[in-house]
């Protein structure tokens, strides 16, 4: 009880501090226009996601930005959230680069807007495997077909030359932590809280870590986009929605406790000590650094080589990415 009344006192001071300094909009903002529309529907999903604190926290941003109706939505949790942002219940969304990538290929109309971190994944396997050529002939978990969980482990393997269709038994399942822990497949790439779970269970043992590993630690993972529609119809929205979530991503990293309890008291994420971990494994301080059309370019060409995509890379940057407000957001917000 006295730690979490203590958090709640901090929670109050660093609440305060932030909307006099860190939520308070800039100079810049101030000079804009005000946003052609006042309302945005971000991306919530239930019970997890950690990683996607940069966008949690863009919502209290988005008041000094002059946004009076922000909604998080939360749509269905069956499918990928890049089916929400296809069919119009969210304008803005968060999702991994490869997932954009096959968004675009397909001809859903979004924008990538920018990148907003890196890492957040951990390839785990049982002891039969210590790296990634040891994948042959083993047995690794996916959620579907589609998905991250086995889109990325196939581009890996792709990668160092393995066939992901022939050299690796693909088993689906929906309960990844549970089904690895009963040695249902021998690996499968998780993401936070099941990192955390497995650690403290002491259960496998990670063979590739993309907040450290190379050549994925030096691409974003996980990239913003918006609805065509919206970017087109609302420009100087769609920079303050962005320029509230690249600011989130800044609390991040200065402030990793405060913004860890403000994921779980506006009920975003149910434990603080995994939202606190996550912020401190993953690397929200690259989205000034890291250049968000190479990353497109990366996963699209390896997509492109696996089959996955038809499109060129040329073709997906050109049908489905706007740099242009996060490039006027690097020299707006210099550190």
């Amino acid at each position: 009880m006295q730690i979490i009344q203590n958090r709640r006192r901090f929670l109050a001071g660093a609440a305060a501090a932030g909307a006099a300094g860190l939520i308070g909009a800039t100079t810049d903002a101030w000079a804009e226009a005000p946003p052609e529309t006042t309302s945005v529907r971000l991306p919530r999903w239930i019970d997890g996601a950690y990683c996607w604190a940069g966008m949690y926290l863009a919502g209290e941003l988005l008041k000094a930005e002059g946004f009076t109706d922000v909604r998080y939505v939360q749509g269905d949790e069956k499918v990928d959230q890049a089916v929400w942002i296809a069919r119009g219940d969210t304008d803005f969304s968060m999702n991994y680069a490869p997932v954009h990538v096959a968004s675009i290929d397909a001809g859903v109309p979004i924008r990538v807007l920018g990148g907003l971190h890196s890492g957040c994944l951990e390839l785990i396997a049982n002891d039969s495997i210590q790296g990634i050529p040891d994948l042959k002939g083993k047995r690794v978990g996916m959620h579907d077909i589609d998905a991250p969980s086995r889109v990325l482990v196939a581009l890996m393997a792709a990668y160092i030359g393995l066939d992901p269709v022939n050299d690796i038994e693909w088993v689906q399942e929906s309960k990844p932590v549970e089904a690895f822990a009963d040695g249902k497949f021998d690996a499968y790439l998780f993401t936070p809280p099941e990192t955390q779970q497995l650690r403290a269970k002491k259960i496998g043992h990670t063979i590739l870590n993309t907040t450290l590993d190379r050549p994925w630690s030096q691409y974003f993972c996980c990239m913003t986009s918006a609805a065509a529609d919206y970017v087109n119809r609302y420009p100087v929205a769609t920079k303050r929605v962005l320029r509230a979530i690249v600011k989130g991503a800044d609390l991040c990293i200065s402030d990793p406790a405060w913004s860890a309890a403000q994921m779980v008291d506006r009920g975003f994420v149910p434990s603080y000590e995994i939202a606190l971990q996550t912020l401190s494994d993953t690397r929200y301080d690259v989205w000034r650094d890291y250049d968000a059309e190479a990353s497109m370019r990366f996963y699209a060409l390896r997509m492109q080589e696996t089959g996955m995509i038809k499109s060129s890379p040329q073709q997906i940057i050109a049908d489905g990415t706007d740099w242009r407000f996060i490039e006027e957001l690097k020299r707006e917000l210099k550190t």
